[in-house]
Formats: structure tokens, sequence, C-alpha cells
């Protein structure tokens, strides 16, 4: 048997403990693995490379990912997806397996639905994938993002400051959430709820009324002021239609430096969080999925994805892991809340 695989969409740490775990548990039991290159746009070029166990030595705790990847989508072009079809053929693939998120998820539905023999594992470091309860990346990202808060801390009470802390969730603000409490932010924004602007700096003044000479917020980049107008960094769209969004840190910093009359800091933490090595958690669990796709495979259960339920690896059609995305859980939002100002 000869099976593909392919990573998707942004990059993040945990890809590589996939891969590793793939072509381990592949190689073991029989199997051939092919390594696809950037994502789609390397099934539709025919990128490929063999994947054997010295090719996968040693990646367990390197972020980012040795296949590469891309944002290509082939069904914006109808001869993409012929070439898709084409080179699975050509390659002699009896199955793929597609790991990212609700983008080349999408595609890996969409081409299974077609007859093409595809399992999935969700990959997101934005955790907002309705299917599963983590997927891996996420708990690194925010880590990263905790320490990033925790050194913003000394600076920003040094210098009497407000330091507003840009992070990563164009649609939900799992990162924002978790890492905002987990670093003791005393604002956190979220794309769940709309930003009142008013009560943001209420809350800032009212921490100076008691003493604070400094305040921490944390704002996901896809957070929006109540009128709806979501701040984007340029109106470019890519090739799945979604918008750059960034910006948003820097005008919330400015009306709120306005408003309040204290000096304000703006750090965006941008691509920091996708990068560097993985936690234990999403090695392991990367570990997890890649070796439970295999074990898919080998049971001919095809348009399926690998999902975390409680702390079992389960199983979940592709339909349904792309039909909604997970905003973030309002319980765990209303504990951030109680530490607001």
């Amino acid at each position: 048997m000869r099976i593909g695989i392919l990573t998707g969409g942004g990059d993040c740490p945990g890809l590589n403990p996939v891969i590793r775990a793939v072509v381990r548990k592949a190689i073991n039991e029989g199997c051939e693995v092919i390594g696809i290159k950037n994502g789609w746009k390397g099934l539709i070029e025919k990128d490929v490379i063999l994947l054997d166990l010295q090719s996968v030595s040693g990646i367990l705790p390197k972020g980012g990912t040795i296949l590469g990847t891309s944002r290509t989508n082939p069904y914006k072009k109808p001869e993409d997806v012929k070439k898709v079809k084409e080179n699975y053929q050509n390659l002699g693939l009896n199955a793929l397996v597609a790991v990212g998120g609700e983008d080349t998820l999408g595609v890996a539905y969409k081409l299974s639905k077609e007859g093409l023999k595809i399992v999935g594992i969700p990959k997101t470091i934005d955790n907002d994938l309705s299917a599963t309860d983590y997927t891996f990346g996420f708990d690194t990202a925010v880590n990263i993002a905790t320490e990033c808060i925790d050194r913003l801390h000394t600076t920003a009470e040094s210098h009497h400051r407000i330091i507003v802390v840009e992070v990563m969730g164009r649609h939900a603000g799992w990162i924002a959430t978790e890492a905002g409490i987990a670093g003791g932010a005393d604002v956190i924004l979220i794309p769940e709820v709309p930003i009142d602007i008013e009560e943001v700096c209420a809350l800032i003044k009212k921490r100076h009324n008691r003493g604070k000479t400094f305040s921490i917020v944390v704002v996901a980049e896809g957070a929006r002021f109540k009128e709806g107008q979501v701040v984007t960094h340029e109106e470019k769209l890519d090739e799945f239609g979604h918008v750059r969004l960034g910006g948003i840190g820097e005008v919330l910093g400015k009306i709120i430096e306005e408003r309040t009359g204290f000096e304000t800091r703006v750090v965006v933490l941008g691509h920091l969080q996708r990068g560097g090595t993985p936690t234990a958690f999403d090695r392991v669990l990367g570990t997890r999925f890649g070796i439970k796709a295999v074990e898919l495979i080998l049971k001919q259960e095809f348009g399926k994805m690998v999902s975390l339920q409680g702390n079992k690896i389960a199983t979940v059609p592709l339909e349904k892991a792309v039909e909604e995305l997970k905003p973030v859980d309002m319980e765990l939002y209303e504990v951030a809340k109680t530490f607001f100002g």
C-alpha cells in the first residue's frame, strides 16, 4: 500500500510529529509513504518525495513542516482539480492523509465525495474546528503568547503604560482567552464579543483609580468593534476567500490612549505564535493523530477525520469536521471576565 501525506494552510508546531508518526506506523505495517510538498499545490504539480525512516529521524521537536505548506485551493480552477485526481492515480496512491484546518479539510471533503480515499487530521493554532476538543498547535501557541504577556507585564509596570497585545484568532478567540487568563491580562477582547470601547477604557481607568499604573489588553486579530467593522491589514483575499487580518491592535491602542490619556504601546505577536518547538502536549497529540490516521487507512475507513474527544482519539466524518467553526466557550470567557480591570 502506498500512502500520500500533505500539510496545508498555515504551519504550526506539531506537524512534524504527525508526519513522523504516519511514516513510522505505515512502514511498520509494510506500507510506503509519499510526502507531497506544499499542500494541495504539490499534488497539482506532482512535487513529491519518498518518506522513509531516515527522512523523519530527528524531526519530532522541530516546528513547521518538512513538507512545506501553501494556501493553494484546487477548486479555484477546474483544471487543478483534474490534475489532483490524475496525479493521485499516477503516483499510485491507495490513500491520502490531509493535515490542515477548515480550508485544507474542506478540499479533502470535496475530493473524498468525488472518489479519492482520504483521511483528515485537524490542525490549527486557533483551535476552532468543532469536531475535535483540541487541535495540535494550539497548546504551543497559547504557551508562547502567555510567555510574551508575562514579559510585557514587567516593562508595562516599569513605564506605567498600557500595552495592547494582538494575538492570532480569525473567527474564534481561544488563544486570546486562554493566554489572557494564564498571563493575567486585565482585558481580553475576542471575535465572539463585539468590542465596547467605552467599557474597555472604563476598566483601565478603574485599575488606575485603585493604584495600578499599568494594564495589559489582549485582543484577537479578528475582534471587531460594536459597529461590526473588522480591522484588516489589506483588502486582498487569499485563495479561500479570507481577508488578511491584522491592525486591530494599532487602532485599539490609539483609541485607548486618546480616551484615557495613558501612554499606550502595541505589540503584535503574529507568526511568533506559529514558530518554534512544539510543547509536549502537541507532540503527543500529533503523534496519536498520525497513528490513528494510518489505522483508519488499514481498515479502509475513508472520508473521516481523526479527533480528540475527552482523552480518547475518535473519528468523525469529514463532512462534520468542516460544517461549522467552534467559538470560545462563554463559560470560560466568564472566568476571564472575573479578572477584568
